[in-house]
C-alpha cells in the first residue's frame, strides 16, 4: 500500500470512496435517501488537491494496484477554542478495504503531516453514534474533550446529493490527542 499526496486527477476516486464509506457508515444515523442521493460526481468538484498552501488542507490517499482504497485530509484547525491545533477532517476508507490497516496507516501519516507543519495537539469530529470511529479513534490515544456542536451537512455534501432529499443537521463531538 502506497501513501502519497492526493492529485487534481485524483478527485472522482477519493470521491467515490468518500460516498461509499459515508453510505456504509452512517447508515442509520442519517436518512436513508440522503445517503442513496449521493452522488461521487458532483462532491468531486467540492475538493482542492494539489497545492502545498499550509492554510490549505492537504489530502493523502492510499493507494494499491491503481486503486484509492482511503484518504485523510488534514490542516489548521478551524476551531477557534484549539488555536495553535491541527485537525484532522476526514479520514474515510473503501468499506471493502476495512480492517486491513488502511486508516492506521492514513491515521499515522495524518498525526505525521501535522506534526509536521509545527502543531501539538489535534481535533477531530465524530458523527454522534459512530461508535466504530469513536473506537479506532479512542485505540489511536484519541479522547472525547466534552465539546458538542450541530452542524449542518456543508455544501459539498448539499451539492452532491439528489434534488428534493431533506440535508440532515447533524450532532457531533469532539476528540482530541497530543502529537
Amino acid at each position: 500500500m502506497l501513501l502519497r499526496r492526493a492529485r487534481p486527477d485524483d478527485a472522482l476516486r477519493v470521491a467515490e470512496v468518500h460516498v461509499r464509506s459515508w453510505q456504509a457508515a452512517y447508515a442509520g444515523l442519517l436518512p436513508a435517501d440522503f445517503l442513496d442521493g449521493l452522488d461521487p460526481a458532483r462532491r468531486a468538484r467540492h475538493y482542492i488537491f494539489g497545492t502545498d498552501r499550509d492554510d490549505v488542507v492537504e489530502t493523502v490517499v492510499a493507494e494499491e494496484e491503481d486503486r484509492i482504497l482511503g484518504f485523510a485530509t488534514v490542516g489548521p484547525t478551524r476551531d477557534l477554542d484549539a488555536p495553535g491545533a491541527g485537525e484532522v477532517f476526514g479520514l474515510y476508507v473503501d468499506p471493502d478495504c476495512w480492517r486491513r490497516g488502511c486508516g492506521s496507516l492514513l491515521m499515522s501519516d495524518a498525526r505525521a503531516r501535522l506534526a509536521g507543519r509545527g502543531h501539538r495537539g489535534a481535533v477531530l469530529w465524530v458523527l454522534e453514534g459512530n461508535s466504530r470511529a469513536e473506537v479506532f479513534y479512542q485505540a489511536d490515544g484519541w479522547a472525547p474533550d466534552g465539546t458538542e456542536r450541530d452542524e449542518d451537512i456543508g455544501p459539498g455534501w448539499r451539492a452532491a446529493s439528489a434534488a428534493g432529499c431533506a440535508i440532515p443537521t447533524i450532532h457531533e463531538f469532539r476528540m482530541r490527542r497530543r502529537l
